[in-house]
C-alpha cells in the first residue's frame, strides 16, 4: 500500500509539474487564450465593470464656478520605464522548476545600458526593424541595449507573439522610453538649416562683391566695366520721363551749343595776331615794369640776345598775348609740365588765359 501511495504521489507531482511547465510556456508565448489560468476572475471583473457603469450618475451643471485643476504638462524629454512592475510569477517559477524573472533595473543600471547603446551608435543608425531614421517618433531602449521604434517593437511582438529582442533574442526584456534619436534629429536639422543660411549669406556677399569690386583679370575687368556702363545707361534712360526721340533731340541741342562755344573760342584765340597788336601788347608789358620772370624769379634781360658777361648769354624773353613776360625756356618747361593743356590753348601761369607768344628780338 505504501508503495502504491508513493507511486501515486510521484505521478501527481509529475502531472503538476507538467501543467506548471505548460502554463509557463503558454504565458511565455503570450497565448493567453490557451492558458490554464482561471477565467472566472476576468468574468467577475467584467461584471464589476458593468455594475460600476450602472451605478454612475449624471453630473448636473448648477452653473456655479468650480476651481478647475489645469492638467500638468508632461515633459516631452522625460525618460520612463514602460513596465515598472515585474510580471507575476508563474506556477513553474513558484515551484522552482524555472528561475524567476530578472529583477527590475535601477536608474544606475539603466544609465549603464544607455551608455553602452550610445557607444554602439544605435540612436544614430536607423531602426533595425523598419530601416528608417528615428527622427521625432517614440523610441525605446531595451535592457539588452538595443534601440527600436516603439511602434515597430509593438508590431514585432504582436506578430511573433513573443517578447524577445529582434536582434539578440533575449527573453523578457525591459523597455525604457528614450529621446536620443529625437534630440540628434533636432541637432541635425538645426545644423542643416544653419548651413543653408550661411551658404545663402556667403553667396549673397560674393554676388555683391562681384558687382562692386572690379576683378584683376583683364577680360573679366573689361566685362565688369561694360556691364556697369550698360547699367548706368539703362538707369539714365529709365530716369527720363520723356521718350527717346526727345532725349536725342536734347542731346543734339547740347552738342550744337558746345560746338558754337568752341567755335567762338577758336575765333577769338585761334587767329594769328598782327604786328600792330603785338606792339600794343608790348607797350602794356612795359607799363607793368616787370623785371623778373614769375616762374624762375630770375631777372629778365632787356633784350633777347644781349650779353651779360664773358662767355654768357642771357636767356630769351617771351611776350604773351596777355601782356605777361617770362623766360622762353621757363615757359617751354611749364608747357611740357602742363599735361592737361594742348596747343594752341596753353594757359598763362598768372592770369590763366589762353595765349599766343612772341620771342622778343634784341
Amino acid at each position: 500500500m505504501l508503495k502504491n501511495k508513493g507511486h501515486s504521489s510521484k505521478k501527481d507531482n509529475l502531472a503538476v509539474n507538467a501543467v506548471a511547465l505548460q502554463d509557463h510556456i503558454l504565458r511565455d508565448l503570450q497565448l493567453r487564450n490557451l492558458s490554464v489560468a482561471d477565467h472566472s476572475k476576468t468574468q467577475v471583473q467584467k461584471k464589476e465593470n458593468k455594475s460600476l457603469k450602472r451605478d454612475t450618475k449624471a453630473i448636473i451643471d448648477t452653473g456655479l464656478k468650480k476651481t478647475m485643476q489645469c492638467p500638468k504638462l508632461e515633459d516631452s524629454e522625460k525618460e520612463y520605464v514602460l513596465d515598472p512592475k515585474p510580471p507575476p510569477l508563474t506556477l513553474a517559477q513558484k515551484l522552482g522548476l524555472i528561475g524567476p524573472p530578472p529583477p527590475q533595473l535601477s536608474s544606475d543600471e539603466w544609465e549603464k545600458v544607455k551608455q553602452r547603446s550610445l557607444l554602439q551608435g544605435d540612436s544614430v543608425q536607423p531602426c533595425p526593424i523598419c530601416k528608417e531614421e528615428f527622427e521625432l517618433r517614440p523610441q525605446v531602449l531595451l535592457s539588452c541595449s538595443h534601440v527600436f521604434h516603439r511602434a515597430c517593437l509593438q508590431a514585432f511582438e504582436k506578430f511573433t507573439n513573443k517578447k524577445t529582442c529582434p536582434l539578440c533574442r533575449k527573453n523578457q526584456y525591459q523597455t525604457r522610453v528614450i529621446h536620443d534619436g529625437a534630440r540628434l534629429f533636432r541637432i541635425k536639422c538645426v545644423t542643416r538649416i544653419q548651413a543653408y543660411w550661411r551658404g545663402y549669406v556667403v553667396r549673397k556677399w560674393y554676388r555683391n562683391l562681384r558687382e562692386t569690386v572690379p576683378p584683376t583679370d583683364a577680360k573679366l575687368r573689361k566685362k565688369f566695366f561694360e556691364k556697369k556702363f550698360t547699367e548706368i545707361s539703362h538707369r539714365i534712360l529709365c530716369s527720363y520721363n520723356t521718350n527717346i526721340e526727345e532725349l536725342f533731340a536734347e542731346i543734339d541741342r547740347c552738342l550744337a551749343i558746345n560746338r558754337s562755344v568752341l567755335q567762338q573760342f577758336e575765333e577769338k584765340y585761334g587767329h594769328e595776331m598782327t604786328e600792330e597788336e603785338w606792339e600794343k601788347i608790348q607797350v602794356q608789358a612795359l607799363r607793368r615794369e616787370t623785371h623778373e620772370c614769375s616762374i624762375c624769379l630770375a631777372p629778365l634781360s632787356p633784350a633777347g640776345g644781349q650779353r651779360v658777361g664773358a662767355g654768357q648769354r642771357s636767356r630769351e624773353t617771351a611776350l604773351l598775348s596777355c601782356s605777361h613776360v617770362f623766360h622762353h625756356a621757363c615757359l617751354l618747361a611749364l608747357e611740357e609740365f602742363s599735361v592737361g593743356d594742348r596747343p594752341p590753348f596753353h594757359a598763362c601761369p598768372l592770369c590763366r588765359s589762353c595765349y599766343q607768344k612772341k620771342i622778343l628780338e634784341s
